[in-house]
């Protein structure tokens, strides 16, 4: 009963703090501050997804979550390598 009361409050608190960072990759002055909170904002899907596994105790969204991230890291590799270098070979 309280783990679950936990549980729906961190998926709130995430969802929350994910929408402040999603207002930052909209306002950000500079195209990395833009990268670092939709890398922000990638994370904190992920752990929501996974909160939301361990209350349906499915073990797929485990494996959602986990693919999500990895193309989330991937997506955020590809995006500094093009803004340092100015392509991606």
């Amino acid at each position: 009963m309280i783990m679950e009361i936990l549980i729906y409050g961190s998926i709130f608190f995430l969802s929350i703090t994910s929408f402040v960072a999603l207002y930052r990759a909209y306002v950000g002055p500079t195209a990395a501050d833009r990268i670092v909170s939709i890398n922000v904002m990638s994370t904190k899907v992920v752990t929501i997804i996974v909160l939301i596994a361990l209350i349906t105790a499915q073990e797929s969204y485990v494996n959602v979550a986990l693919v999500y991230a990895m193309i989330g890291f991937i997506a955020t590799i590809g995006v500094a390598k093009y803004l340092m270098k100015g392509k991606l070979e």
